[in-house]
């Protein structure tokens, strides 16, 4: 019989501050599960059920007497509170050393090599919103053809620029121009391409944003099930992240976390052998760094639904993990992502319900993944298979 690890990540949905947020520059009372259970719009009965609640450091809430699943409270190890650097930590490669960053803009000589690469002008050069940047700068790039280049509090370049004006595949084109410029000191996690359309002031983001990724390095449990010739299908970013590497098969989500979920539940129908890896990133796309409590809030209470359908649908060996990558907590100062805690909840009808406590890396899951398929791979984090496994 095949064995299927369903791996969902909620992005940005972080339980709490890290010992050591302050070196990231966050309030050591940061907190997005707690920020979206202040809202009138949250609802999840199903992740209460399975052990959120009860998960270390959670005194804000009434734990439940008797949860369904196993529950832990994971600490980041790597030096980052980004999607690259979380998603590599889950997958069992853990960054001493974060990815650079650019609070005041990319270095003259940087922005001099990528306007030479792209026979264009660049505009911005700035950290800013994805929003507010195609307000200002949106104009000016549809009269000059100039490119709007732009990064945020994470490792990336950004690269928006109107369909019209520069169709998609001579934006994709672009980003890896920069992808092999953006390398040795300046290897940034991501280079994006935010496609929009429109005209001023109304112009919008279209959806096919596009990812390209530094390739982890190391290996990962992803490359390791795909070497050991087991399934691993990314829906959502998931591809995008790994720089399609240890993916046999992705499917993109093309208009939310329903979508994404839609598709999952579709997925659940095969019999495929091995992890299924799903990104939700609406939650911190979409509602963490608009800093919109309720619609956090209402994306959790929507997913709890989606997810009590999923429950119905497991079979009896199937395995559900739910995690984190960092955090984005919507009550925070600012936009920027928060260094948080990240919870990990385990379900299945051969799981027992056991208080993990507290692990000090969040891979942990990529240990317990190779665990159970039976397969070597080392890294930091250690396997909690016994534990919850009947």
């Amino acid at each position: 019989m095949s064995k299927r690890i369903f791996l969902i990540v909620l992005d940005s949905y972080g339980i709490g501050a890290e010992p050591d947020a302050a070196e990231f520059g966050d309030r050591d009372d940061c907190n997005t599960f707690k920020s979206t259970y202040s809202s009138k719009n949250f609802n999840a009965p199903n992740l209460q059920k399975l052990g959120l609640f009860n998960i270390d450091g959670q005194d804000f809430v009434d734990s439940i007497e008797k949860p369904i699943g196993s529950y832990a409270r994971l600490r980041e190890m790597s030096r980052g509170k980004d999607t690259t650097i979380g998603h590599w930590e889950i997958a069992g490669v853990v960054s001493d050393k974060p990815l650079p960053t650019y609070p005041n803009g990319f270095p003259s000589e940087v922005i001099a090599e990528l306007e030479n690469a792209f026979e264009r002008k660049i505009l911005c050069n700035k950290p800013y919103s994805g929003t507010q940047v195609i307000h200002d700068y949106g104009s000016e790039h549809e009269k000059t053809g100039a490119l709007i280049v732009y990064t945020s509090a994470d490792s990336v370049l950004q690269i928006a620029a109107h369909e019209e004006i520069v169709p998609i595949d001579e934006l994709y084109k672009y980003c890896k121009i920069a992808r092999e410029i953006m390398m040795g000191d300046h290897n940034v996690g991501r280079i994006i391409a935010r496609p929009f359309i429109g005209k001023y002031p109304n112009y919008e983001r279209t959806p096919r944003r596009h990812d390209f990724s530094l390739e982890p390095p190391a290996e990962t449990i992803l490359d390791a099930l795909k070497k050991n010739n087991f399934d691993v299908i990314g829906v959502g970013k998931i591809f995008d992240i790994f720089a399609g590497r240890g993916i046999t098969r992705t499917l993109g989500i093309n208009q939310d976390n329903a979508d994404g979920m839609n598709k999952t539940l579709k997925i659940m129908d095969e019999d495929f052998n091995g992890l299924c890896f799903v990104n939700l990133v609406d939650f911190d796309m979409v509602f963490g760094h608009r800093r919109d409590v309720d619609g956090y809030a209402q994306a959790i209470t929507d997913f709890d639904k989606q997810l009590g359908e999923f429950m119905q649908k497991m079979k009896d060996d199937d395995i559900l993990m739910i995690t984190a990558d960092h955090g984005c907590d919507p009550k925070a100062p600012g936009t920027d992502h928060t260094r948080e805690y990240v919870p990990l909840l385990i379900y299945g009808k051969k799981i027992n319900s056991v208080n993990l406590g507290t692990y000090p890396t969040f891979s942990v899951i990529a240990k317990t993944i190779a665990d159970i398929f039976d397969i070597d791979f080392k890294t930091r984090g250690e396997s909690v298979k016994k534990l919850v496994i009947k």
